[in-house]
């Protein structure tokens, strides 16, 4: 269970600057987490979220992990924009015994996005292999 205030570098931005953020609304599915002294009208959102679907065998669980940031667009100064970054891991819960085969991709994942290949160093200025893809549009 996640603590109602994450401030204790769980979350940290492109400059590896702590970010901190308090528990806003939640249900019995999902939790969603507002930034610390965000500016009201551009809200900066953390959402945790869980769906299942299917039974038996065929039962599967889909969670989404989604960050919404609110900012006035570059090209002028008066259109809020929202940009989106979220994580899905679709997870097949009624034929895994164990989450083992699910931590290998979500590991691989985080590697590939943090990671450029040169050490274990955490990239936090999203210059790891996969997040320059994500950035640039490149392959």
């Amino acid at each position: 269970m996640l603590s109602n205030t994450l401030n204790t570098n769980e979350i940290k931005n492109a400059s590896g600057t702590e970010v901190e953020f308090s528990h806003l609304k939640s249900n019995d599915r999902s939790r969603e987490f507002a930034q610390i002294g965000e500016n009201p009208s551009q809200p900066h959102r953390l959402m945790v979220s869980h769906q299942e679907s299917g039974a038996g065998m065929k039962k599967r669980r889909r969670s989404v992990i989604r960050f919404d940031l609110t900012s006035i667009s570059d090209v002028d100064s008066v259109t809020p924009i929202v940009t989106s970054g979220y994580t899905v891991l679709d997870f097949p819960i009624g034929a895994s015994a164990t989450a083992t085969k699910s931590q290998h991709v979500l590991a691989e994942l985080m590697s590939f996005l943090a990671s450029d290949g040169t050490n274990t160093t955490i990239k936090f200025d999203c210059t790891g292999n996969g997040a320059a893809c994500l950035l640039n549009g490149s392959l």
